[in-house]
């Protein structure tokens, strides 16, 4: 084999191999720093784990030491290639460079299509639950701050989450007050004992909120607003579904957190 074809085959074997690990490197950290979530659990595992990003790191160092030396040697036979040869560098390198913007914007594509999935799933978890318990659903309207409903919600919320294995994290949240301060109680799946004979507490049911959240919920229980709010973080998807009948509202409160996207195989 000639030196002009090793040098070029070197070329590209090593070019190819670095360009590809700083790639891996760059979709990693854009991951990782950013929370995205973005292929599922197979295709990230794989992804992450993978033998191939050292041996490419290993590769990469070993051909680039032979692509410079190589190089040496043809351009003492091949001086009249070396200024075009530079220009094709820097027309590739600006290309390479532009390519990162590109990158980051289809990651960011895939974990928005990664929340949409999930958004989808949590209003479809919630309108099953209504639809399919119809008797059960409206007996939660029925707000009173007493054992009875609470125990009874409780037993609800046990039932939906057994239903399905992968059922997301469910609560009810209703609009009350302590003394003459404005609160949002929650109620969720919790052990209760028959035996237990101490009297519950409001504060203790009290559910923590954002500024935004409580603007939402304010519009739903004081200004009749039937609009779903949903948020995606870090792989933590919330949605805040309100149900309403006979003037008598709640809202219920899923959320879930996946390691995982929802895109590949």
């Amino acid at each position: 084999m000639k030196n002009r074809t090793l040098v070029k085959l070197s070329n590209i074997i090593g070019v190819t191999a670095i360009i590809l690990l700083i790639y891996w490197v760059f979709i990693f950290i854009s991951i990782s720093v950013f929370g995205l979530k973005i292929f599922r659990e197979n295709i990230t595992e794989t992804f992450y784990y993978s033998v191939t990003g050292i041996l490419a790191l290993m590769f990469g160092a070993l051909i680039i030491n032979v692509m410079f030396n190589l190089t040496r040697i043809a351009e003492k036979h091949n001086a009249d290639e070396t200024t075009q040869a530079k220009k094709g560098i820097k027309k590739n390198g600006l290309l390479f460079l532009l390519s990162f913007p590109l990158l980051l914007g289809l990651l960011f594509a895939g974990d928005y299509l990664t929340s949409r999935k999930k958004e989808k799933m949590l209003i479809a978890s919630a309108k099953f639950i209504i639809e399919n318990n119809v008797e059960k659903s409206n007996r939660l309207l029925n707000y009173s701050f007493n054992k009875n409903w609470i125990k009874e919600t409780n037993e609800t919320l046990d039932i939906f989450a057994k239903t399905d294995k992968h059922f997301p994290y469910v609560m009810v949240l209703v609009a009350d007050s302590i003394g003459t301060t404005p609160v949002y109680l929650g109620f969720k799946e919790f052990f209760y004992s028959a035996n237990d004979s101490t009297v519950p507490q409001k504060k203790d049911f009290i559910q923590s909120t954002t500024k935004a959240e409580r603007a939402y919920l304010q519009k739903v229980f004081l200004e009749n607003d039937d609009n779903i709010l949903f948020q995606a973080k870090k792989g933590t998807y919330e949605l805040f579904y309100p149900y309403k009948k006979n003037n008598k509202k709640i809202v219920l409160y899923f959320s879930d957190y996946q390691r995982y996207g929802k895109i590949g195989g």
